[in-house]
Parts: structure tokens; C-alpha cells; sequence
């Protein structure tokens, strides 16, 4: 059997390019192939847009359709095709790398098509590289202490329902929603219920154009663009 090729799962950060880490820019100079996931309504991927500064000419840049949809058999025929492209690459002996936004271990499509791959090539050499994730960008960006001393914080989906969000807000000391765009209007209800409405700050499209800081829910959009945050300081309520 041939050499296999090494596979790199790469946190290219939430949007500006030079919150790449360096490991992640020295490992992009150097694989031959980059796969970045795009959604199956168009041929754009944000991820790809993010490492072309660091990609050297030349680089193979496969993108991977991932539909946006909740049917879970439209969903695992895509991950099961997707992942069968990379382990060809991967088996004729060039490494490659998965570039994702944030971090490759955080709500990822590489978390998806990981273990699909290792089922197809069980010998294969994979290795993680953290990458900076937006909840983290948009603290620095806004100035606000994620936690201190002995507070605990709750990373969360917004795309979660309303009882389970609930149950895990009523008890976090601070709290992440990622994923904040989806059902926007119920998630500023239960947060305006919970009394956690002015200690929350809306962050959109971080790094990229059309990035926006609201620190008064009222003044977030009913339809937030799909890169949208709260960042929760219960302290502030």
C-alpha cells in the first residue's frame, strides 16, 4: 500500500486572515490539497476566502457542498460523498488540509466527515490545529471579559429549543450563543424573559464587511446574517 497522505484540520479563525495561527499558515505552505466546506446554494466558501492570502500559487482548493438543511438523510449522503473525495486524495499519497471556520472541534463540518474518513482509512495520520473561534474575536473586539475568577460559561447553539436553552441559561454565570441567527426573534424573547437582555451584546459578521457591535437587542435585526453571536454577562442584567 501506498503512503498515505496526512490529514489537517485547520481553525482558520472567524474572518480576518491574520488571526490565522502560524502553524495553520506554515501547514497551508505546505500541503498540496485544501478542501473547504461551502454551502450547497452557492459556490462560495467563506473559509477559502479567509487562507487565499496564505495559500501559495498553484494550491489544489476543492470546495465540499454541505446542504443547509435539517433532513438527516440529504445531510449523510452529503457528508458520506464528501468524505469519500477527501480519502481519495488522501489515499494516493498527498496530505491535505480541512480548512474550517473557528475551531476544526467546535461546532464544525469537519466534526461531521472526521470520523467517516478514519472509517475509510483507518491508518490515516490526522492531526487538529486549534484555530481562534468567534466568541473569542468578538470579546476582544467588544472589550468584555468572557469569565473570572470562579464563574463558569456556557457555549450554546441558538438553533437549540427554547426549554433546554432555557434550563442552561438559568444557571450559567456568562454564556456564548452561537449560532444566533436562526429563530432570532425567540431567542431575544427568552433572553428579555430571563432578564439577561441588557447584558447582552449582538455580534454580526465579525472581521468580515458588513460587521456590526449592538449592545441593544431591540436594535439586532429580526433576520440576522448566519454569522451572528450573544455574547451574555449575567452581572450586567
Amino acid at each position: 500500500m501506498s503512503r498515505l497522505g496526512t490529514l489537517y484540520g485547520l481553525g482558520v479563525g472567524p474572518g480576518d486572515p491574520e488571526l490565522l495561527t502560524l502553524k495553520a499558515a506554515r501547514i497551508l505552505g505546505q500541503v498540496g490539497a485544501v478542501f473547504a466546506a461551502s454551502s450547497s446554494k452557492n459556490d462560495y466558501s467563506i473559509a477559502e476566502a479567509i487562507v487565499a492570502p496564505h495559500l501559495p500559487a498553484g494550491t489544489q482548493v476543492s470546495r465540499l457542498s454541505f446542504p443547509m438543511t435539517r433532513d438527516k438523510a440529504v445531510l449523510a449522503a452529503a457528508w458520506t460523498a464528501n468524505a469519500a473525495a477527501m480519502a481519495q486524495v488522501l489515499a494516493a499519497g498527498q496530505d491535505a488540509a480541512f480548512i474550517t471556520l473557528g475551531d476544526p472541534l467546535l461546532y464544525s463540518t469537519f466534526g461531521y466527515v472526521l470520523p467517516l474518513v478514519r472509517a475509510l482509512l483507518p491508518e490515516l495520520p490526522i492531526e487538529v490545529v486549534s484555530g481562534i473561534t468567534s466568541f473569542q474575536a468578538a470579546a476582544a473586539r467588544t472589550g468584555q471579559v468572557l469569565v473570572e475568577s470562579g464563574e463558569n460559561l456556557l457555549i450554546a447553539s441558538g438553533v437549540d429549543d427554547n426549554g433546554r436553552l432555557r434550563r442552561a441559561l438559568e444557571t450559567a454565570d456568562n454564556a456564548v450563543i452561537l449560532k444566533a441567527y436562526r429563530s432570532f426573534p425567540r431567542l431575544r424573547s427568552l433572553l428579555e424573559e430571563l432578564g439577561l437582555a441588557s447584558g447582552t451584546t449582538f455580534v454580526t459578521r465579525l472581521g468580515h464587511e458588513g460587521e456590526a457591535v449592538v449592545r441593544d437587542l431591540a436594535d439586532a435585526p429580526a433576520k440576522p446574517h448566519y454569522l451572528s453571536l450573544c455574547l451574555i454577562k449575567r452581572g450586567k442584567a
